[in-house]
């Protein structure tokens, strides 16, 4: 434990910029919220109660984080003890250790959205009902204790540092916020290869043709070679939120809560062993 908070420490220190990150990320809400108002009289991208929530959503987490680092810490050394090689975070080492980070990430993804342990975490992200950038900071507190972390210990296996591969999920998160807008238009020949706001959004979209579709955090090339991928559907708009809602929350707690109190109740409810398990690691 001691290891990362002063290599922690150490990084905060030699990059302070990576203070300035969420006041730029709320630069960039206001930047959005003003171009669809002022620029386009859209009154729709915006739901304000529900930025509200988010950022409250935000705020708990910057609480929760440093509560739960242990969660992290314990595993990424543990199997630092235990690497096969030690891989220099030079230029090459650095590209490879992003091209994995994003594989890992695919995965993980993909997991949250067909195992409901981890779902009842992600989809706390996934109930925003308006797609844009404020969505991008609704995230589950619940993370640390579902386990995301053990996607990534294979890169540590190999022999990544613990920080530098933290470091890398934080850059491609960091990504992974400017995809959540509607007001990027397609990027041509960068889509084949890159994950962008045309692909995110299908990601987000409830309609029927693209649920569980365009995991990818950087690259979409994960969704086309694992057959996960699609494009918004020509013939219908968009609609955003979690399917089968009776109605969106405005209360964090709820946000937050609702899905794990579900899950909870159905494991209690289900009659045995088998069919308790079904309940947590079933799909949602």
């Amino acid at each position: 434990m001691e290891r990362l908070f002063a290599g922690a420490a150490d990084l905060a220190a030699q990059y302070p910029a990576l203070r300035l990150i969420p006041l730029l990320a709320l630069a960039l809400m206001a930047v959005e919220w003003l171009y669809a108002r002022l620029a386009l009289h859209d009154v729709e991208t915006y739901d304000l109660r529900e930025t509200a929530a988010s950022l409250a959503i935000a705020i708990g987490n910057q609480i929760i984080r440093p509560l739960t680092a242990g969660l992290t810490a314990v595993p990424l050394f543990l199997a630092w003890d235990y690497r096969l090689f030690d891989i220099p975070t030079r230029a090459l080492g650095l590209a490879t250790l992003f091209v994995l980070v994003d594989f890992a990430a695919y995965w993980h993804h993909r997991a949250a959205h067909r195992i409901r342990f981890l779902w009842a975490t992600h989809a706390v992200h996934h109930s925003a009902t308006r797609f844009n950038l404020s969505c991008a900071i609704r995230l589950g507190w619940t993370g640390a204790f579902s386990g995301v972390i053990f996607f990534y210990l294979p890169i540590v296996l190999i022999g990544f540092h613990p920080l530098a591969v933290l470091g890398m999920v934080g850059l491609n998160l960091v990504y992974q916020f400017v995809l959540h807008t509607e007001h990027v238009p397609p990027l041509g020949p960068v889509e084949w290869v890159m994950n962008t706001p045309t692909h995110h959004k299908v990601h987000h979209a409830s309609n029927a043709g693209c649920l569980d579709r365009n995991y990818g955090g950087v690259f979409i090339v994960w969704d086309r070679l694992f057959g996960t991928f699609a494009r918004a559907p020509e013939d219908e708009a968009l609609r955003y939120g979690l399917v089968g809602e009776d109605g969106p929350s405005r209360n964090p707690l709820v946000i937050q809560f609702r899905e794990w109190l579900r899950l909870a109740r159905d494991v209690t409810r289900a009659p045995g062993l088998r069919a308790r398990l079904r309940a947590l690691f079933g799909a949602p």
